[in-house]
């Protein structure tokens, strides 16, 4: 990448982050990413994506990590890093040697103060491309167990007792051996991160774990890797068009939703939903009380549409009582409950939505699934109630890292998450969302802490506007526009691909996605007008409802395409890049070549009437 390039990266995503350092020492290279020792290769060949050290606190927040000093050395390079915050005090030293055929990442770290923590260590991502390669392991207890990189997404963890993992990819095979700790592996596209985890401390043992002050912690791993195979070579042409092309099928484009503001009142304002945009999403967590007025307000903001009402609820007589409220509010499309504590939908309280429902909403969906991440969903599907009419999950790209590489790298996981909702529903629409930078409620907090407790009106907001950490500041950059475009694109592809494409009929597949907030900092726009990510919601409203294209193949590094045909044959294509340089297109079709040069962070239209 040039200096350019990472220059108009900073500008498109309007934060900072420190410039990638690239490394090389014989066949290896990596890059250093502010802590992190990224996208590691042998002899061009991707080997992992990457090696850090992380500390979580009791109720599995980051714990910031800032590098201190760099020493680069002939065979690799000394870190000081510092860990501090979240009420840890951690000074570490990361030692990075290699040779022609070993990388090896040694961890010495000191706690300057008692801290309570669920993990410490060191984590290595391995990359979403070795999905479904043969995986050895090496067990602490000197076992061998044959395995496999999972293709599906995994619910639990495929890889346990860990001392070594042996795979081969890209011609290269490799084998890491840890130490320090028993490792294990998660399967991390869970949460739409782009990598499956191997990380120290087995989650059976018991958690937090006080680390005493002065406490030293050393871990290590190394990475031993060898060719056996030719590198492969690309023949593509340099500078030529990439050739577009589309196939039109039996899917729709689904509907398009946002979420309801959670500002307090002072800071919002019901200025009227973008065209296209089919209802609003109100989430009523009965346990608060400020519930019913967030539902008076969001019928109030949808102005006439219908919401989509998501109960969070600990007893059945207070599902009743939303149910009630929610049908005097107006019109209700869908409506769906969920347990405070377990965040999925549970039977007791399903009985008590369907058995209300019955009378007072009859015409409206009644769904259920996870209102936290997928992986609740994936974890625990069988165990839903068998008549649900709908599924859904709620997904954010930044549960485990904050940085715009996770942001990005989320697209395609979105895609493998929703390829296997699909499957899940069997047959059943999938609702995706709430969609949100940052998580709207920590799912899995150990301390009983968190969010501030709403009063019943909403002078201090409700939701995620009471949730430390739940708002991004990147939510008004230019970038969000053509991040969102491809997150709808990326979706749309998932759920063609989980219901199988050319097969389905509109059921079983994706039948709405939801996107934000109205108004205010996790929204579309604020008091002083719209953010960039507000064209994007007017671009994917403009398709919703029509004939989905996808494009046939593979698109190119970093661009993301979806459209829809219009029932008279005419068309119309939303184009996205995320990739660092402009990408030119050849796109044909309605009998028309179309030329395209998209430039990065940028979002095209191609419509056949314009």
């Amino acid at each position: 990448m040039t200096r350019e390039s990472w220059a108009a990266r900073e500008r498109a995503w309007g934060d900072h982050e420190p410039e990638p350092v690239a490394f090389t020492v014989g066949p290896w290279r990596f890059e250093l990413r502010g802590d992190e020792l990224a996208d590691l290769t042998f002899d061009g060949s991707p080997v992992v994506r990457s090696v850090r050290a992380v500390a979580r606190d009791r109720d599995w927040a980051t714990v910031p990590a800032t590098v201190e000093a760099v020493d680069e050395r002939g065979d690799g390079l000394d870190l000081k890093v510092a860990l501090r915050g979240l009420g840890a005090d951690i000074a570490a030293a990361i030692e990075v040697r290699a040779d022609d055929a070993r990388f090896a990442v040694r961890l010495v770290a000191r706690s300057r103060v008692e801290f309570l923590s669920n993990r410490f260590g060191l984590i290595v991502l391995h990359p979403p491309v070795v999905a479904g390669a043969e995986l050895t392991i090496g067990t602490a207890s000197g076992g061998i167990r044959d395995t496999a990189f999972p293709v599906e997404v995994s619910p639990h963890q495929p890889a346990m007792d860990i001392r070594s993992l042996a795979w081969t990819h890209d011609g290269v095979a490799t084998t890491a051996t840890f130490a320090g700790d028993v490792f294990e592996m998660e399967d991390q596209r869970n949460w739409t991160d782009a990598s499956y985890k191997t990380y120290s401390t087995p989650l059976a043992r018991p958690f937090p774990v006080a680390i005493p002050a002065g406490a030293v912690i050393e871990q290590s791993v190394e990475f031993e890797s060898t060719r056996v195979e030719p590198r492969r070579v690309t023949d593509a042409a340099a500078g030529a068009d990439r050739v577009i092309e589309f196939d039109e099928t039996d899917h729709h484009v689904p509907a398009l939703t946002l979420g309801a503001s959670t500002v307090p009142d002072a800071a919002f304002s019901a200025d009227g939903v973008p065209a296209g945009v089919t209802g609003l999403l109100v989430e009523l967590d009965t346990r608060s009380s400020s519930w019913r007025a967030a539902l008076d307000r969001a019928a109030v903001e949808a102005g006439g549409l219908p919401l989509d009402v998501r109960i969070t609820a600990d007893d059945p007589a207070a599902v009743h009582e939303a149910v009630a409220a929610a049908a005097a509010s107006g019109a209700v499309s869908r409506i769906g409950v969920f347990g405070g504590r377990g965040h999925v939908t549970e039977p007791e309280l399903w009985e008590a939505l369907t058995d209300a429902a019955r009378t007072s909403l009859p015409e409206a969906e009644l769904i259920g699934g996870a209102r936290s991440h997928f992986t609740e969903l994936n974890r625990q599907h069988h165990e839903l109630p068998a008549d649900l009419q709908g599924i859904t999950f709620a997904m954010t790209p930044q549960m485990h890292a904050t940085e715009r590489a996770q942001l990005v790298e989320s697209i395609a996981m979105q895609a493998t998450v929703v390829r296997d909702a699909v499957r899940i529903a069997d047959g059943r629409p999938v609702h995706v969302g709430p969609m949100t930078l940052r998580s709207r409620f920590n799912a899995v907090a150990t301390s009983g802490g968190g969010a501030r407790i709403a009063t019943a009106a909403l002078a201090e907001g409700y939701g995620a506007e009471l949730v430390e950490g739940a708002t991004d500041p990147r939510q008004a950059s230019v970038a969000l526009e053509a991040w969102t475009v491809a997150s709808f694109a990326a979706i749309c592809k998932g759920a063609v691909a989980g219901a199988g494409a050319g097969t389905a009929t509109g059921t079983g597949s994706v039948a709405s996605v939801d996107y934000f907030e109205t108004v205010g900092p996790r929204g579309i726009r604020d008091a002083a007008g719209p953010f960039p990510v507000a064209r994007a919601i007017e671009e994917i409203a403009s398709i919703a409802g029509t004939r989905l294209l996808t494009p046939r193949g593979e698109t190119p590094d970093g661009i993301w395409i979806v459209g829809g045909a219009r029932p008279d044959g005419s068309w119309r294509v939303l184009v996205a890049s995320l990739a660092d340089e402009p990408v030119a297109l050849l796109i044909p079709h309605g009998g028309r070549e179309r030329h395209l040069i998209v430039a990065p962070y940028e979002v095209a239209v191609l419509d056949s009437q314009g």
